[in-house]
C-alpha cells in the first residue's frame, strides 16, 4: 500500500508539474521608421499598418514575446530619418523595421551595422546597398521592377513598335529602374534606342509641370510609353500624358498606380489599362493573402498595398527569427535567426532571403481594371521570379 501511494504520489506531482504554466517571455522592443508627414505619410501609413495587423493577429507578440512597437517619424530627409534611429537605439530597441526612403537607407547605414542591430527594412531597397551584415529587405531591389517589365515588353511589342521612356530627372531608384528595364529589353533594341525624356523631381508638381516634357515625348509618335512616378506625381503625370491626347499603353514599376494614386486620377477612366509590374496584387488567390487582405480591408475599409504587405513580412520574419533566437534573444542573436528562416509563407506568394539579404520573389503584371465602383489593379499575369 505504502509503495503504491508512493507511486500515486510521484505520479501526481509529476501531473502537477506537466501542468505549471510555461513562464513568460519578457517584453520586446521593436522600431518602427516610417514618414509620419509630407509626400511619404501615405506610405509610412502603409507601412505602420502592415506590422500593426501582423501583430494584431498574433495577439500582439513576436516569438511569443510582447511586443512594444516604438514608431519614429522618417521625416522627409536623411537627417531625420537619422535622427528616429538614432533615438530608437537609445531605447533599446531589439530590432529596428520600416524606412521608406533609398536616400534615409543609405544614410543610416553605417550606423544600423556599427549598432549591430538587425533592421527589416520594409520598403527603401536601392540596388547598390550591398555587404551588409544587419540590414535585411522584405520589399524588392529597385532594378527587379525594370527587369520583369524589361523582359515582357521585349517580346510583348512589335517590330515596329516605339516606346517611349520618361523618368523624373534624379529620382532616387531611377537609374537601378532604367538600367534593370534596358539590360532585359535590349539596349541596342531599337524600339527603345531613342534619349530617355527626363521631368522634373517635383514630389508635388502643378497641373502643367509635365507638358512640355510630354509633348517632346509624343512628338516621335510612340505606341507606349514607359515611366517611373509614384505618390502625387504619379496622378499628375497620367492625367497630363491622357490631356495630352496619348491613348496608347503605359507601363511602369507597381508605384505608378498603388497606394491612394488612383483615388487621385480624374477622370478615373484615365488609368484604365494601365500595366504595371509588383512583387504583389491584392487580388492573389492563396491562403496567406485571403487571410491578410480580408483582415486589412476589414480593419482599413481599403485594399492593401505592396507597402503594407512587405511591413507584414517584416513582422512575420521577425516572429521566426526571435523564436529561433531563444528565451532571451539579443540583436545579435536575432540577426543570425534571420540567416536560418527559410521559406516565408507570404500574402505575394513563398518567398526566400538571398544572399544579398533581399527576397527571391516572383513578379507580376497587373492591369488597372473596373473592380465594382472603383477601379484596382488586377493581376493578370506572372512575369518572372527574381532575386
Amino acid at each position: 500500500m505504502l509503495a503504491a501511494l508512493g507511486a500515486g504520489g510521484l505520479a501526481a506531482g509529476c501531473a502537477s508539474d506537466a501542468e505549471e504554466p510555461a513562464k513568460p517571455k519578457s517584453p520586446v522592443k521593436v522600431g518602427l521608421v516610417a514618414p509620419q508627414s509630407g509626400v511619404g505619410k501615405a506610405v509610412g501609413d502603409e507601412l505602420r499598418n502592415g506590422f500593426q495587423l501582423y501583430l494584431d493577429l498574433n495577439e500582439g507578440r513576436l516569438g511569443g514575446h510582447p511586443v512594444n512597437l516604438l514608431v519614429a517619424d522618417e521625416g522627409d530627409t536623411v537627417k531625420s530619418g537619422q535622427a528616429a534611429v538614432d533615438g530608437l537605439l537609445k531605447q533599446g530597441v531589439l530590432a529596428l523595421t520600416g524606412v521608406a526612403s533609398s536616400a534615409v537607407m543609405f544614410g543610416i547605414r553605417d550606423t544600423i551595422e556599427q549598432a549591430r542591430v538587425p533592421l527589416i527594412g520594409s520598403n527603401a531597397s536601392p540596388s547598390s546597398l550591398q555587404s551588409v551584415v544587419y540590414i535585411w529587405r522584405t520589399s524588392y531591389v529597385l532594378d527587379e521592377a525594370g527587369r520583369a517589365l524589361g523582359r515582357y515588353l521585349r517580346d510583348a511589342l512589335g517590330p515596329d513598335d516605339r516606346m517611349a521612356i520618361v523618368m523624373p530627372e534624379s529620382a532616387v531608384g531611377g537609374d537601378d529602374v532604367l538600367l534593370g528595364f534596358r539590360q532585359e529589353f535590349g539596349e541596342s533594341d531599337p524600339r527603345i534606342a531613342d534619349q530617355v525624356i527626363f521631368t522634373t523631381n517635383n514630389a508635388n508638381p502643378g497641373k502643367g509641370a509635365f507638358v512640355r516634357d510630354i509633348d517632346r515625348a509624343l512628338s516621335r509618335n510612340p505606341s507606349a510609353v514607359f515611366c517611373f512616378y509614384s505618390g502625387p506625381a504619379a496622378a499628375e503625370f497620367i492625367m497630363q500624358l491622357r490631356d495630352a491626347g496619348f491613348q496608347g499603353g503605359i507601363y511602369a514599376p507597381g508605384f505608378l498606380t498603388e497606394g491612394t494614386v488612383l483615388e487621385s486620377v480624374r477622370p478615373a477612366n484615365d488609368a484604365l489599362g494601365i500595366r504595371t509590374a509588383l512583387n504583389y496584387s491584392a487580388d492573389l488567390n492563396n491562403a496567406a493573402n485571403r487571410r491578410f487582405a480580408s483582415a486589412y480591408r476589414k480593419k482599413h475599409s481599403a485594399s492593401p498595398t505592396t507597402y503594407a504587405m512587405a511591413s507584414y513580412d517584416a513582422a512575420k520574419v521577425l516572429d521566426q527569427a526571435i523564436r529561433l533566437a531563444g528565451e532571451d534573444p539579443t540583436p545579435q542573436t536575432v540577426n543570425l535567426a534571420l540567416g536560418r528562416i527559410g521559406q516565408i509563407d507570404s500574402p505575394r506568394g513563398a518567398w526566400q532571403f538571398n544572399q544579398p539579404r533581399t527576397p527571391q520573389q516572383k513578379w507580376y503584371l497587373r492591369e488597372v481594371q473596373h473592380d465594382g465602383q472603383v477601379l484596382s489593379n488586377v493581376m493578370v499575369s506572372e512575369l518572372a521570379t527574381l532575386g
